[in-house]
């Protein structure tokens, strides 16, 4: 028997690189595997460059190209903006979208400044539309059964929150000059970049946080001229140089609004960590940690264990019990990277259908963006700074 008729969503997504990859195919994935009240069709792509964009859209499946994002917003067959472009464009293509009424959906961090990133919120509360930052990590299972294990008290009063997430990936200084070390574009660096996914983590799990003292160091000071080619990749044009002007690592302390430490790590030049995004957590009745390179598996210990027993135990979280898995594969056939995409745009796309605002929404953003600042202006007094509130 046919099942009943979905919702259909039309898609518009402005940019088609390494995010553009990774939304494109969790759009596709998304009626596969979930019995979802909507049906996202992949309805226009935009791109400065048409040779590009075309090519992008046949290969991922969209229906049709536009090569001005503002065209884009303006056609009436559009219900969503996916906005998966560099962080200086966030906040005039998501203010815009709002504007002409369509849902949204941007890559993190949510805009380049703080101040940016309120006009976002104000917009899209003006004109009540649906809306998402794309802090993906939150949607591995085993990220949302750390939460359940949480709001259960199952780790009692938390103590520590304690973040990692290292990456190599710039080390070598003939590594070029991309949109990502230019704070003009960018906003930060390793902070707004990979700092910033652990940002949205402490705050989802833990809470919000209140004060923090931190410090920037940028290890390479000038490099080559070149534009990025691909997921982490770049092309460096010959004997052109220009400054780096955004951090390669941060570290900072924080306090966080519940009484709870906590310490936050973050560098592009941890050498052999491709993407090391670990977290734990230390409770007065347990403790848990998690690393996305093996984001299937959850550390857990719980005090109440009889002596003798006592220490951490991996959970493979691809059981029935766990978020999400269930409509994938039996356990112990774990799922990966692009899982987090799809389970992140699934919950978008059933807000917009039962008109319910999902997490992470852009007053998250707002929030974590007030931490980024913060960090920033920590780094540069050398003090404590109170983390602004912000509802």
């Amino acid at each position: 028997m046919v099942g009943l008729a979905k919702q259909e969503i039309n898609i518009g997504m402005i940019g088609y690189q390494f995010m553009g990859k990774a939304h494109s195919h969790a759009y596709r994935d998304i009626p596969f595997f979930f019995d979802s009240e909507a049906k996202p069709v992949l309805k226009a792509l935009a791109g400065r460059n048409e040779s590009k964009v075309n090519k992008a859209a046949e290969k991922m499946g969209w229906e049709s190209t536009e090569t001005d994002w503002r065209r884009l917003i303006e056609r009436e067959d559009i219900d969503v903006i996916d906005i998966v472009t560099p962080n200086h464009t966030h906040a005039e293509m998501a203010i815009a979208a709002a504007e002409a009424g369509k849902h949204i959906i941007t890559e993190k961090p949510l805009a380049l400044t703080l101040e940016e990133a309120k006009a976002m919120y104000r917009a899209i509360q003006k004109n009540k539309v649906v809306h998402m930052v794309c802090h993906n990590y939150r949607f591995a299972p085993a990220v949302q059964y750390a939460k359940r294990l949480i709001e259960d008290d199952r780790l009692g009063r938390i103590y520590h929150f304690r973040a990692d997430y290292l990456q190599d990936f710039i080390m070598d200084p003939s590594f070029p000059l991309v949109w990502r070390l230019k704070k003009e574009v960018s906003g930060s660096g390793a902070l707004g970049d990979i700092g910033a996914h652990s940002i949205d983590l402490a705050r989802f799990l833990v809470g919000e946080i209140s004060e923090l003292v931190g410090t920037m160091e940028t290890f390479v000071k000038k490099r080559p001229l070149g534009e990025m080619a691909g997921g982490l990749n770049a092309e460096a044009a010959k004997d052109q140089y220009g400054e780096v002007t955004v951090d390669d690592a941060v570290a900072f302390l924080a306090k966080f609004s519940n009484g709870a430490l906590g310490t936050f790590e973050a560098t592009r030049f941890a050498g052999g960590n491709r993407n090391k995004n670990k977290l734990e957590i230390n409770g007065e009745k347990g403790s848990v940690r998690w690393d996305m390179e093996n984001m299937n598996l959850l550390d857990v210990y719980l005090t109440d264990d009889e002596p003798g027993l006592q220490g951490f135990r991996t959970i493979n979280c691809t059981e029935e019990e766990h978020p999400y898995v269930g409509v994938y594969w039996p356990p112990g056939h774990i799922i990966g990277y692009e899982h987090t995409f799809i389970h992140l745009l699934y919950e978008f796309l059933q807000g917009i259908a039962k008109e319910s605002q999902p997490s992470p929404s852009f007053l998250d953003g707002v929030r974590n963006q007030a931490v980024l600042q913060a960090v920033e202006q920590s780094a540069e007094s050398r003090r404590w700074v109170k983390v602004e509130q912000f509802d």
